[in-house]
């Protein structure tokens, strides 16, 4: 068995019986790098050098977790959530939940596109914005599950399908440069027109996945308790009562600020600690809390900082591994002159080379050198060509356990220990993303 396939398979089997993910990453970066026949030093070697790379996100992810606590900390979030929970009627059989929990849904949705094509500040704003609203959300009796698929669309979606902030950057920059780059010796030639054009088939199998989690899988609901996510000398309801307007006015330029600076910057790190220095210094709690409330976000990011660290290495032992290139070559020799089997094993391959290399940013430039001759080769047309290797690529993104795309409303969601990241985000949207867009990658490619 390839040693990429088989690592994949350890991981999320490790993880599915409940495994520490963190656990799991080791153990399928040592199976992988063994089978694949690389000395121990070696693999070592290339999971230290890749460490550094899932760092700064990591660190990033801690400081917006202690902005989001100090946020929580000040109380506007305990006095935001209760006039909302008053105002709507939530605590009466009168209220109409599923309206305003469709409502709600339809907000986080618009805020998570937004991150991709309008203000492109990827998953920063799930620490922050997410942990908020988890009351309204357990009145609303919200199942976390139909968020984590909503926020999960809204951040993988739109930057395969909008030339736009990130999707302009995956669309032109990696998938339209690598694939005439990839075939300009076969005579292919891709405009950037056609590469959205393309992609849409696909991504309407996405949409198709997120109407099935809101309208069906998750529309029963769940029950949630209320959880402080800060604790101080006083709870956030006691702080909200002494607010002064002024200091209501410093915390929503803490939160205009955070993401200015890091727009300005391109630093999440220095957002976090921008909004976190602001709340600080306006007195919305004790000076000598501080360092409390900041290790307590740091504490309450931790399991995902460390997931990404220890992605980061797990996919350079795989790069190195060389055993992407085996994997395409082996299931070349399965397929034969049967065009669909094709279409379907290179949509398969793609999905184990994604989730072992956890972005489909990264895995173009690899895929693309490879799947190009072999689709073309096999009598698909430039647009189908172009469908194939976009969401070969996009394949796994969301549903793996170390993707960014998951990671992220985890840490949003799971801020008071009631969201399992494998069961309440991963298997979600791997069920409701990776499997319809396997199903409708390939009627692109067959139709295209």
């Amino acid at each position: 068995m390839n040693a990429i396939v088989l690592a994949i398979l350890v991981m999320v089997s490790l993880s599915l019986a409940r495994v520490s993910v963190v656990f799991a990453l080791i153990v399928a970066t040592l199976v992988g790098g063994l089978v694949a026949g690389m000395p121990l030093g070696e693999i070592l070697d290339a999971f230290n050098d890749g460490l550094g790379n899932g760092a700064t996100i990591a660190l990033s992810y801690a400081v917006l977790g202690a902005f989001a606590v100090a946020l929580s900390r000040s109380g506007i979030t305990e006095l935001l959530a209760n006039r909302a929970i008053a105002g709507l009627n939530l605590d009466s059989d009168g209220g109409n939940r599923r309206l305003v929990a469709y409502t709600l849904l339809a907000a986080l949705l618009a805020a998570a596109v937004s991150s991709q094509n309008l203000i492109p500040v990827h998953i920063a704003f799930i620490p922050v914005l997410v942990p908020p609203l988890l009351k309204l959300m357990n009145h609303l009796n919200l199942d976390r599950r139909v968020a984590a698929c909503v926020i999960t669309f809204g951040i993988t979606a739109p930057y395969m399908l909008l030339p736009v902030g990130f999707g302009a950057i995956f669309l032109n920059d990696i998938l339209l440069a690598n694939l005439n780059e990839s075939g300009a010796a076969l005579g292919l030639e891709v405009t950037r027109s056609m590469v959205p054009m393309a992609m849409l088939i696909p991504i309407g199998g996405m949409a198709l996945g997120l109407a099935v989690a809101v309208l069906f899988s998750y529309r029963k609901g769940r029950r949630y308790e209320d959880r402080d996510l800060a604790h101080g000398d006083e709870t956030p309801a006691e702080a909200a009562r002494h607010l002064a307007p002024w200091q209501k006015a410093v915390l929503a330029a803490s939160l205009v600020g955070t993401v200015a600076v890091q727009l300005v910057t391109g630093s999440m790190v220095l957002g976090g600690i921008f909004g976190f220095a602001l709340l600080s210094v306006s007195g919305v709690f004790r000076w000598h809390e501080q360092d409390g409330i900041f290790t307590e976000g740091m504490r309450m990011m931790a399991l995902v900082g460390f997931i990404m660290i220890t992605a980061a290495g797990f996919a350079s032992v795989m790069q190195a591994s060389g055993e992407v290139e085996g994997l395409v070559a082996g299931s070349a020799e399965l397929i034969g002159d049967n065009r669909g089997l094709a279409a379907l094993v290179m949509l398969l391959v793609g999905l184990f080379i994604t989730m072992g290399i956890g972005s489909s940013f990264s895995t173009i430039p690899i895929i693309a050198s490879l799947y190009v001759p072999l689709a073309l080769g096999f009598g698909f047309s430039p647009m189908a060509t172009i469908a194939l290797v976009g969401t070969a690529a996009a394949l796994g993104d969301a549903g793996s356990p170390a993707s960014d795309s998951t990671l992220g409303p985890t840490a949003g969601l799971n801020a008071d220990g009631q969201h399992d990241h494998i069961w309440d985000t991963v298997v979600p949207t791997f069920l409701h993303y990776n499997i319809p867009l396997i199903a409708f990658g390939w009627v692109a490619a067959m139709t295209l």
